[in-house]
C-alpha cells in the first residue's frame, strides 16, 4: 500500500468553492480502482490549507488514477483555486495505533 499526501493552498475566496467540488469528486476518487481510503483534513491554524490523504493498492495504482482524464480534469478546476505551489509525498506507513 502506498499513502499519497498532498498539501494544498487555497485563496480564502476559493475554499468553499474547494469544498463544494470535493462533496462531487470525492466517491469517485474513493471508487477509482486501487484506492482503498481518502481524507481530507482543513489546517486548525490556517483555513485555506487542506490535506488530502489517499491510500492506494499500489504505486501503478496511483499512477493510473494521476494518468486519467479524471484527475486531469479534477486537477484542472482545483489549480484555478491555488494560492500556493502544492506539495505532495507518496509515503509508506510504518505504523498505526489504534487504543
Amino acid at each position: 500500500m502506498i499513502i499519497r499526501i498532498v498539501k494544498l493552498q487555497l485563496k480564502p475566496d476559493a475554499v468553499p468553492s474547494f469544498l463544494a467540488n470535493f462533496e462531487v469528486i470525492k466517491q469517485r476518487i474513493r471508487n477509482f480502482p486501487g484506492n482503498q481510503k481518502l481524507v481530507l483534513y482543513q489546517d486548525v491554524a490556517d483555513s485555506c490549507i487542506f490535506f488530502t490523504y489517499s491510500f492506494w493498492d499500489s504505486e501503478a495504482a496511483l499512477n493510473a488514477y494521476r494518468q486519467s482524464d479524471f484527475f486531469d480534469a479534477v486537477w484542472s478546476e482545483t489549480k484555478l483555486m491555488f494560492a500556493g505551489k502544492p506539495e505532495a509525498w507518496s509515503v509508506n506507513q510504518i505504523t498505526e495505533v489504534f487504543v
